[in-house]
């Protein structure tokens, strides 16, 4: 079995086209690799207000941005190429991440964390739904293992809430800078808009790299 590891944030383009092209790879070039996919947190905005942040104001403030669309245009290109079809328009609100993150590691001791990452990674970009929403979050959470009140106590748990902050943490002190970040069998690390091609190279060696030495 193949471990990869996972660092994403759902708010971010790049993580959900990231999950795709993994899991495209995965089906079409790898269909035979048992793999066990682990979902970590990044916060990139652990601050957000709980009525979220307008992203055309955010890209202006921080970036200088003053035409959103011009910003949306490579990451909407990128997914295309890869078969999805992402437009960032559709979602012009950024929200807090922490219960959603916090509902997602809680969804590993059920065998469903990296559906459930792509599941509410998904409702965010593709249905604008806001994803901090307690009851947005257990309505997402049901086809996934939870029965709807446990989901919805696990999001609104502020231990749990700092459990992903922590955990948060430990992945910059490892030295996580972006999003998203795969590490594929525990060795090689890469980050960013990977392509296909690099994802499937990366599979490929980390698979390799795992097989015991043959004995002539």
């Amino acid at each position: 079995m193949l471990q990869i590891d996972l660092y994403t944030e759902i708010t971010c383009p790049w993580c959900i086209i990231g999950h795709h092209r993994l899991d495209k790879v995965l089906a079409e070039r790898f269909p035979e690799l048992d793999v066990d996919i682990r979902q970590h947190p990044v916060l990139l905005l652990p601050d957000a207000p709980a009525e979220g942040l307008y992203i055309p104001d955010l890209l202006r403030s921080r970036y200088g941005v003053t035409d959103p669309k011009a910003s949306f245009a490579r990451p909407e290109a990128e997914a295309r190429a890869s078969g999805l079809d992402l437009d960032l328009s559709r979602q012009l609100w950024t929200y807090r991440t922490q219960a959603a993150h916090g509902l997602i590691l809680a969804a590993r001791a059920r065998g469903t964390q990296h559906q459930l990452a792509v599941a509410i990674t998904g409702a965010h970009f593709l249905e604008a739904k806001n994803i901090s929403d307690a009851d947005v979050l257990a309505d997402i959470a049901v086809a996934y293992g939870f029965e709807r009140e446990e989901a919805r106590a696990i999001a609104l748990d502020p231990e749990q809430h700092r459990r992903v902050e922590h955990e948060a943490v430990l992945a910059a002190e490892a030295g996580v800078r972006s999003v998203p970040h795969f590490i594929f069998g525990g060795r090689a690390a890469i980050n960013g808009g990977r392509s296909e091609d690099e994802i499937a190279l990366h599979i490929q060696e980390a698979v390799r790299s795992g097989e015991p030495a043959s004995i002539d």
